[in-house]
């Protein structure tokens, strides 16, 4: 079984949603994953400032297959997420934007910057990351 590198992007005031995300992807058969995303409780020590903490994160998603973005609204506003993309669309990574559970919108920024897009449900994200790689 194939094991697949994955960045997954969230903002940390939304880190429920983060939480639900990675339990969906730990609960399904089948699929294998190593998660290089950032969260609260494991940060990236030693950067000092912001270029540093830029140059931590390329080197997370220079080792992915794909990056995966919860695509709510408020991503467009987020600085990080913004970095995230850049760097993605710089070292040619996938982004694929999941669509945030019972959410209506989502982020505009995002969309245009996905080479896929999925809804909240286990099979099609794992089927869109499968299709990306």
């Amino acid at each position: 079984m194939r094991t697949f590198n994955l960045f997954i992007s969230h903002s940390w005031n939304y880190t429920d949603a983060y939480s639900k995300f990675v339990n969906l992807l730990n609960q399904r058969s089948y699929f294998s994953y190593k998660n290089y995303s950032v969260p609260p409780e494991n940060p990236i020590c030693g950067a000092r400032t912001d270029k540093q903490l830029e140059a931590a994160i390329e080197q997370k998603i220079r080792a992915c297959s794909v990056v995966i973005i919860m695509a709510g609204v408020y991503s467009t506003y987020s600085k990080w997420i913004n970095k995230e993309i850049a760097i993605a669309k710089r070292l040619g990574k996938p982004i694929l934007a999941v669509k945030p559970f019972g959410a209506q919108r989502i982020s505009s920024t995002v969309r245009n910057a996905a080479d896929a897009e999925c809804g909240w449900n286990t099979e099609s994200i794992v089927s869109a990351i499968r299709s990306l790689v």
